[in-house]
Parts: C-alpha cells; sequence; structure tokens
C-alpha cells in the first residue's frame, strides 16, 4: 500500500519531519505558487502551512483527498474553516506553542518600561551620556494587573512573582480557588485599572474584547501606570491609547500586537513613551519548532483517524485528563450500538452520568458517532465528519449529563430510536487503576464484561440447556469462548447473553444457532481499535 501523502507548504524546522516519522510520503512545494500548490494539492493527504499559504475554498476544493490543514502557529487567517468544515477535512493549529515565546516577551516589556533600556540604549548609541534622563522604577512592591488570566497569564504571574510584585487579576471566567492557587487577588475591571502599576492585556479577541481599553479605561489608571498588549492588535483602542500617550494620561506603553500590521504611519510609532516591536510574541525558535512538531502530532492522528485536541473545527476542545480515558471506551460502546440496530437510526442520546457531569464531555458524543458510523458507511469516519454523517441522514444527536450514577462512578449511555420506533441502548464504563473498559448494559440488561475485539450477543427463551446447545456450535466451529455473561430479569423469560470469542465467527455458524436456540436476536459485534 502507497503511504498517506503528506505536503509541507512552506519552509518548517527538521523536527517537525522526524515528528512526522517514517509513516508517510513527504512532499514540500512553494504553498505561495498557487498553481504549484494546487498541482500538488491533487492527491495530498494532509497539508502543513504556516501563514503564507492561503488554504482557501479554491484550495481546498483542488484536494479531494485532504482530511487535515496543518497550520504551524496559532492564527488560522489563512485558512477557510467553513469551506473546510463542509469538506470534512480536520483543521488543526498550535495554540500553545508560543505560550512561553508570548509571557517572557511581556516581561520584557515590563522590564523595558520600568528602565527605559530601549530609549537609553538608542541615546548612548547616538553618543550621548543621560544617566538622569533614564531614572526609572523597580518592580519590587508595585502592583501588576494581568487582564486574562488564562495559560498566558498564569504564565507572566508566576514569573513576575519572583520581582516580589504584588499581581492582580481581572477575569470574569477564572474562580477564585484557582486564583488563589496562582497566588493571585481577583478584582473588578475598574478596580484593576486604577490599582496597577504595571498591566497587562491577555484575552481572546471577539466583538466583546475589541476595544475593551479605550477613554475611559485609560482615565482610570494612574498617570504613572504603563499598559503592555502582547495578545491582539485591537483589545486597547488605538486612537485612544495615542491621545493619553500624548496628553501624559499614563506613562507609557508596550505594545506588539496592531490593527493593521504592519502599523504604516501609526501615530504611535513616533511617541517617546511607547515601546513597540512588529508582533514578536512567537517569534523565537523555541516557539516555532514546538509549533511544527505540535502540528506534526496532530496530522499522525488527523490520519489515523483518532481525536485531535488541537482541531479548531471538532466540538470539545481541550479535553481533560479525567475525561480523556472514557473517549476510546464511548466509541468502542457505538460500534456496539451499531452492531444491534436493524434499521435506520433516527436519534441518538449520548447519556453521561457521574462525576463527568463536572466536566466538558463534549467530546463523547462526537466518540459516539464515530463508532456508530464507523461501520456502516463507506466512507472514512472521523470526529469532523462524523457529525456532518449524523446530519446527512436526519440523526437528530443530543448530549445529556447527570451527577447520579447509583452502581459506578461514571457511566456512559448511547440509546438511540430506530425508524421501526424501537429503542436500542448500550452502556459502559471504566473500572480499577488500570481504567478497564467495560460492557454494563444492553437494552435494560444489567452486565459487567470486559471490552474486547469480538462478541456475539444473543436474546433468547431462558430455558435448561440453551448454553450447550450454542456452546456446542461454537465449539464445533473451532471458535473459543473466553468469556460470557448472561443477564435476564425472571426466571423462564428473556435472557441476553454475550459472549466474548477469541476470533471471528465462521460464516454459517450464527444461523445455525438462531436456528438451534430459536433466538431473537443474534449479533457478532467486531470492535476495531
Amino acid at each position: 500500500m502507497s503511504k498517506p501523502v503528506v505536503l509541507i507548504a512552506e519552509e518548517l524546522s527538521p523536527a517537525t519531519v522526524e515528528a512526522l516519522g517514517p509513516d508517510f510520503e513527504i512532499r514540500n512545494v512553494d504553498g505561495t505558487d498557487r498553481p504549484a500548490l494546487f498541482s500538488a494539492l491533487a492527491d495530498a493527504n494532509a497539508v502543513l502551512v504556516r501563514s503564507a499559504t492561503k488554504m482557501d475554498a479554491e484550495a481546498i476544493a483542488a484536494a479531494p483527498n485532504l482530511k487535515v490543514i496543518a497550520r504551524a502557529g496559532v492564527g488560522l487567517d489563512n485558512v477557510d474553516i467553513k469551506a473546510a468544515t463542509t469538506a470534512g477535512v480536520m483543521v488543526v493549529n498550535a495554540p500553545t506553542s508560543n505560550i512561553i515565546s508570548a509571557a517572557e516577551l511581556t516581561v520584557g516589556h515590563i522590564l523595558s518600561l520600568a528602565r527605559n533600556i530601549p530609549a537609553a540604549n538608542q541615546s548612548l548609541s547616538d553618543g550621548k551620556w543621560m544617566r538622569s534622563a533614564y531614572t526609572g522604577v523597580e518592580l519590587y512592591e508595585k502592583t501588576v494587573g494581568i487582564i486574562g488570566l488564562g495559560r498566558i497569564g498564569a504564565l507572566i504571574t508566576a514569573r513576575l512573582q519572583a520581582f516580589g510584585v504584588n499581581v492582580i487579576a481581572y477575569d470574569p471566567y477564572v474562580t477564585s480557588a484557582r486564583a488563589q492557587q496562582l497566588g493571585v487577588q481577583l478584582v473588578t475591571l475598574d478596580e484593576l485599572l486604577e490599582t496597577a502599576d504595571f498591566i497587562t492585556i491577555h484575552m481572546p479577541k471577539t466583538p466583546e474584547t475589541t476595544g475593551m481599553i479605550g477613554t475611559p479605561q485609560l482615565k482610570r489608571m494612574k498617570p504613572t501606570a504603563y499598559i503592555v498588549n502582547v495578545a491582539r492588535g485591537g483589545l486597547i483602542d488605538e486612537e485612544a491609547l495615542h491621545e493619553a500617550l500624548s496628553n501624559n494620561v499614563i506613562a507609557g506603553a508596550g505594545i506588539d500586537v496592531f490593527v493593521s500590521e504592519p502599523p504604516k504611519e501609526s501615530p504611535l510609532l513616533g511617541l517617546p513613551n511607547i515601546i513597540v516591536t512588529p508582533h514578536l510574541g512567537a517569534s523565537t525558535g523555541e516557539a516555532q519548532e514546538k509549533a511544527g512538531v505540535s502540528v506534526a502530532k496532530s496530522v499522525r492522528l488527523a490520519l489515523g483517524g483518532e481525536l485531535v485536541p488541537d482541531a479548531v473545527n471538532v466540538a470539545g476542545g481541550v479535553i481533560d485528563p479525567y475525561v480523556r480515558p472514557g473517549i476510546p471506551l464511548v466509541e468502542k460502546l457505538g460500534q456496539v450500538f451499531s452492531g444491534l440496530t436493524h434499521s435506520p437510526l433516527t436519534s441518538v442520546d449520548v447519556e453521561v452520568h457521574g462525576e463527568l457531569n463536572d466536566y466538558d464531555v463534549s467530546v463523547y458524543k462526537l466518540a459516539a458517532l464515530k463508532g456508530i458510523f464507523t461501520n456502516i458507511v463507506s466512507e472514512s469516519v472521523s470526529y469532523v465528519n462524523a457529525p456532518l454523517l449524523a446530519e446527512q441522514r436526519g440523526i437528530e444527536v443530543r448530549q445529556i449529563t447527570d451527577a447520579v450514577s447509583e452502581e459506578y462512578r461514571n457511566i456512559i449511555t448511547i440509546r438511540g430510536a430506530l425508524s421501526d420506533g424501537s429503542q436500542i441502548s448500550v452502556s459502559g464504563t471504566l473500572t480499577g487503576t488500570k481504567q478497564i473498559e467495560k460492557l454494563v448494559g444492553i437494552n435494560g440488561y444489567d452486565l459487567e464484561m470486559p471490552l474486547d475485539k469480538h462478541h456475539v450477543v444473543l436474546l433468547y427463551t431462558d430455558r435448561p440447556g440453551i448454553v450447550a446447545v450454542y456452546g456446542e456450535k461454537f465449539g464445533s466451529a473451532g471458535v473459543n469462548i473466553a468469556n460470557m455473561q448472561i443477564a435476564r430479569h425472571e426466571a423462564g423469560g428473556e435472557a441476553l447473553s454475550v459472549l466474548t470469542v477469541d476470533s471471528p465467527v465462521p460464516d454459517g455458524v450464527l444461523d445455525e444457532i438462531r436456528d438451534a436456540t430459536q433466538a431473537t436476536l443474534v449479533r457478532e459485534i467486531d470492535i476495531t481499535e
């Protein structure tokens, strides 16, 4: 078999290629050369880009075999995410690759503002010796206000606390317990603006946060205070900042990002009390290499049909370590579920009960759909196109969570309605320190059986000798029964038998068992990893 083709459209580090490994055919193309790019995309399964290559709708349409677009960096302005999703193409980036670099640059801006380092350097380079003109301030015992206490904000906190500063923060999505863990006091935005000697902003750019620091907010700051933005251009209103700096409303600013880049003819560039850098937040060798290696690993997962935590067009986002072990379990439950269906699905509920109620488990819905469709559609199923497959088939999909789980710490159930009016449900859980995947329920019958590669499910009227009947049939066919459980609601009623067998069942054997037992359900379920 030929190897999947991975197209590298821009210069990436040798470590990126090494991280891809030997399982792919690596090709290179100049992504800015559109005809060459389109030609190379014709049989590409994945493409790795930085910021120069435009993966728009036209480029995606030229790549019929494409499964993943990987951006070795954070921004995705050069990727048409909507067009990619419509085409069933996963889009991944490297959202954490530059967080240390961005945090260190922020600290660098703060130190430069406090000690006038750039201006003093330029003055001395010009042959001047002006020590008194560049008297600065110590960070020790100053108050630093962080707007946005996410991953970068937390890194900045840890680094600045070594200077003996007092850190306060505004973030409406951070709990007081988390802030206390970081050694930070949560305050309102107004309190932060009025109190801090240095302010740094680390918020995502949204309609709500664009221009969130404008004239009213700058006027609340101390006249001796400084503000830094290495996050996103436009979080600080540039006109308002120019006015505040020009009129000494605040002491100074450090800016790495702008509304328009490069910021040609920006009035901010000529001010003496501002330090500017050309969007250097991710511009370190380490960050660039981390980005490449990160997306290379994501490409490996994506082409293997696995969940990619950094996929931007897949719901679920970053997956909590407590949630992650349940993903393969849910996918296998989906395969068991689809193996029991006998008519088209009309709706699917993914129910999560127990301690997982406190976590974001939206990824379980994707895992369930991927498992359900894996063995019932001809196309390759991924976490990207599984919801689209459900939508195309008119299947209503819901996720339900609650904290009640009477027998297990957590239990996950996939429940579905079929077009003939019947319902199917399968339940599973993880048990023990080894987190063993177990099937614990089918259609209301209670079980506790480890999930394996080959299972057979039988439903028949309970009566003496029935186990010997199908046991003999499997034995005669050379199929070894490794495990078996029988569940029933009452003696003499219907019994559900679930068997684990060591190998696939030969053709015809299940028909013989059905005839010999008068079973109403006989299904072989093979689970793929």
